[in-house]
């Protein structure tokens, strides 16, 4: 039996587990390795380099951990470091926000997308950038407050409700949007209702792990096992990840200086 290495997967903190239950949808025989670096949250504040520093000593550690691949579900650490990423390593590496781009591509029917998504992402300007490539028409707007009410179980309360609408009321015409942030998938239910059932939503969990599934291809004889690495306080992160959900397995801590020691700019 050919021997099946587990696929690594990296976020700042929790957001990035609906990455990670999309992707085990779409491969449920696959082994994952999830590292949450929980100790260095939020990326989207720090400077550009170094989240590039931190995203290569993630990578290389998942690298020396054995993994097969690597997927980047981080929509700050995707913009920054991504295509160092992978100049510097030999296997395959896909971020968060080209998939997205693609199906919201593929989706739009008036060439109007909209895209919300962390201040870090926004301001990045690489969803708008990629689209606009396309010759499509991009409204974008932070969130930012979204992801504490994820991360705080408040999807389906009226706070969710208020929020969104303050966030989304008066946006304009696009007949798709992109949610780019890891965490906004947890909030389709009030973000479909707030811009209307005529708005294709396209979430950055569903397509990437179309995308990994599609070029790694289906796995018949793997185990489904799950390791989740996290450089912060273990009970904390279960506790956060709970709400989202993919948290089953083995949890174990991960000291951040072993990241550190490995990590350089791309």
């Amino acid at each position: 039996m050919v021997l099946v290495r587990p696929i690594g997967v990296f976020d700042s903190g929790v957001g990035g587990l609906t990455v990670l239950k999309a992707l085990r949808r779409e491969l449920p025989g696959r082994d994952f390795i999830y590292l949450g670096d929980t100790a260095r949250v939020p990326y989207g504040r720090k400077p550009r380099e170094m989240v590039q520093a931190f995203a290569y000593g993630i990578t290389a550690y998942l690298v020396d951990c054995g993994v097969e691949a690597v997927v980047v579900a981080c929509n700050t650490a995707t913009a920054a470091a991504l295509p160092g990423l992978r100049d510097e390593f030999e296997v395959p590496i896909w971020g968060v926000i080209d998939p997205g781009v693609e199906a919201a591509r593929r989706a739009t029917r008036t060439r109007f997308v909209g895209v919300i998504g962390t201040r870090g992402a926004i301001h990045s300007g690489a969803y708008q950038a990629r689209l606009e490539a396309y010759g499509l028409k991009v409204w974008a707007r932070p969130c930012p407050l979204f992801v504490h009410l994820v991360e705080e179980g408040l999807a389906e309360t009226d706070e969710a409700d208020m929020l969104t609408h303050y966030y989304l009321d008066g946006c304009p015409d696009f007949d798709t949007l992109i949610l780019g942030c890891t965490h906004y998938p947890v909030l389709r239910g009030v973000i479909q209702r707030v811009v209307g059932p005529a708005v294709r939503l396209v979430g950055s969990d569903e397509t990437t792990a179309e995308l990994v599934k599609k070029e790694l291809g289906p796995c018949d004889h793997g185990t489904g096992h799950i390791t989740h690495l996290v450089t912060g306080d273990v009970l904390s992160y279960q506790h956060t990840a709970q709400v989202i959900g993919g948290v089953d397995g083995e949890i174990r801590a991960l000291d951040v200086t072993r990241l550190a020691a490995l990590q350089k700019a791309v």
